[in-house]
């Protein structure tokens, strides 16, 4: 019995990395594009996880400092297979988009990656999944008109103030909105998230979260090693960052340019190149960490600035199920949800939709796209090919 269980949570690990490297190797278009990704694949394809559990992970992880995508697929990690599951999930997301990244300081620095057809090709890839995804998000979580008005204070709000500490406080809004509009709603009981993590080891995981915080720069000043100060300045950017993976580009920028780590051309190339590859946005500091110290530097950079939304969302999760199960706070939730859906919808146009659809033939080919993904059910790789094609037939044209 014992082995039988044992070879169903190897087979499990196996699963969770050949669909979360797939997903690393797709998956362009930044943050709010990967939650689109996800929710394709993990929700509407493979029902790992329900609609209901999916939009209140998605929620929690809004929250949450750090990168919200990565942070999504570490908790449906989690929920396969524990904390191994999330640890395998992260690694197979996030790997590929690291590899390439390291690569690419050590071999091809300099070299122009930004204006490339087959990457305008695959940010029109992202328009079509982020529709898909809010047409999908938006029949299940505002079915009502007073969640659309959320969704859409949440959208117009966004829109007119890009800030991510202003989208924290949407967010923030929006619950007390859903507290009061919905607080003698009455809604069947959600299914339990099972999150096979024990409390006592979420409270390991944010004591280890605050003690780096606090314990790194004390280290910092007492010593002169150059590693503890690169791993402070990673960690601590990976600790403070609201709204993904464009909110840490002033951060590292900070941390790293004045200081002379580096100097700002190299970090403009990188920052060029992390756009060009697919996954986290965050494995930018896979490059930097390479540039300064070969590519021992670029390991350590990414567990540094990753660490904090692992700790995060291994800590939060067994609370979370407890908290978002309480008919008191449930009005609240129904409130950030709506709130996502416009988020999303805000995102799609900046700078989704800005930075990708510049002509009438953009728009015919992210049509095209979208029908493939939504009305023809062609999976997302094939969407993400064509795309690359398509973009550098476009080019030539």
């Amino acid at each position: 019995m014992h082995q039988i269980k044992k070879n169903k949570s190897y087979k499990s690990l196996i699963e969770i990395l050949l669909v979360s490297t797939r997903l690393g190797l797709t998956s362009f278009g930044g943050p709010i594009a990967h939650l689109g990704y996800f929710h394709e694949e993990y929700v509407r394809r493979r029902k790992w996880i329900d609609e209901k559990n999916y939009a209140d992970l998605v929620a929690l992880c809004q929250f949450l400092p750090g990168p919200a995508s990565s942070q999504v697929g570490i908790g449906i990690g989690v929920m396969r297979a524990g904390v191994l599951g999330g640890i395998t999930s992260f690694i197979g997301f996030t790997l590929p988009s690291v590899i390439f990244l390291i690569l690419f300081a050590v071999l091809l620095h300099g070299l122009d990656l930004g204006e490339t057809g087959w990457i305008h090709g695959l940010k029109i890839v992202a328009v079509a999944v982020v529709a898909q995804a809010i047409l999908g998000m938006g029949k299940n979580l505002t079915p009502d008109l007073k969640r659309k008005a959320i969704a859409l204070f949440a959208m117009v709000g966004t829109l007119l103030w890009q800030d991510a500490f202003f989208q924290v406080g949407v967010i923030l809004i929006s619950a007390l909105l859903g507290f009061f509009l919905y607080k003698q709603h009455s809604e069947r009981e959600q299914p339990k998230m099972d999150f096979p993590i024990s409390r006592g080891c979420a409270v390991f995981c944010l004591t280890v979260f605050l003690g780096l915080l606090i314990l790194l720069p004390i280290l910092k000043e007492l010593t002169d090693l150059h590693w503890i100060a690169m791993f402070d300045s990673f960690y601590r950017s990976g600790s403070l960052v609201f709204g993904g993976g464009h909110v840490v580009l002033p951060l590292l920028e900070r941390e790293f340019v004045p200081t002379g780590w580096l100097d700002k051309e190299s970090f403009l190339a990188g920052y060029g190149a992390t756009q060009a590859v697919p996954g986290p946005l965050f494995t930018f500091a896979a490059y930097l960490g390479t540039v300064m110290n070969g590519w021992q530097g670029g390991l350590l950079a990414t567990i540094a600035i990753f660490l904090p939304a692992f700790l995060l969302i291994v800590g939060a999760l067994p609370f979370w199920d407890t908290l978002r199960r309480d008919p008191k706070l449930k009005g609240a939730l129904m409130g950030v949800n709506a709130a996502v859906v416009g988020l999303l919808i805000s995102a799609f146009y900046q700078p989704i939709w800005t930075s990708s659809i510049l002509s009438s033939l953009d728009f015919a080919f992210a049509a095209i796209l979208f029908s493939m993904l939504v009305y023809w059910k062609l999976p997302p790789w094939v969407i993400v090919i064509t795309g690359a094609i398509g973009g550098t037939l476009m080019s030539l044209i």
